[in-house]
């Protein structure tokens, strides 16, 4: 497991974003798609683990497959939808010869999907509110120290002010719930 590290913002990561929808833009430009930057690195001010989340939207399975076809032809590995409805996990090696950006979660979500709305809604939240920012980074400080090398209880314990963050946005209660049971570290 590598060590867990949080860092003050950085305006290399909207680059290297911006570098890398690029590069999925070129390789699926016949498919209509939408190109999302979401997660902590996608926040201005926001404090983060130094990896992008990119979510490439979809409109149907149909379009899914062929988008995690033409990803698997540059050196992704589709590794399923890691108990996410909606959502597919995509991986890449660090001698892969197509991309060049920094490192980066990969997912492909169905337009409309609750993973893609909680991932949006997290983003809105955090960009129209400076003290959510200012709390959540304090908490992933302090939790990458007490968890510098675990990562489940590092999301386990941050899961509480996410879905603090989501319910102020609108999420219902069941599909707080459902974030929960993905995020919270198995006992």
């Amino acid at each position: 497991m590598n060590k867990i590290i949080v860092e003050s913002y950085n305006p290399k990561w909207k680059k290297e974003f911006e570098k890398a929808c690029k590069f999925y833009q070129k390789l699926l430009k016949n498919i209509n798609v939408k190109i999302e930057h979401v997660g902590s690195t996608s926040v201005e001010g926001m404090w983060a683990k130094p990896i992008l989340d990119i979510d490439i939207i979809v409109i149907n399975n149909s379009d899914s497959k062929q988008v995690i076809e033409r990803l698997i032809s540059v050196g992704y590995n589709h590794v399923g939808n890691l108990g996410v409805e909606g959502r597919e996990a995509l991986k890449y090696t660090k001698d892969n010869k197509y991309i060049n950006w920094m490192d980066h979660n990969l997912y492909v979500c169905i337009d409309g999907c609750e993973n893609l709305r909680n991932h949006l809604l997290l983003r809105k939240h955090l960009r129209n509110n400076e003290k959510a920012i200012k709390s959540y980074s304090k908490i992933k400080r302090e939790l990458a120290e007490k968890y510098s090398n675990d990562i489940d209880s590092y999301i386990d314990e941050k899961t509480n002010i996410i879905t603090e963050f989501l319910k102020n946005e609108g999420m219902d209660i069941d599909e707080l719930n459902r974030i929960e049971t993905i995020n919270k570290k198995s006992k």
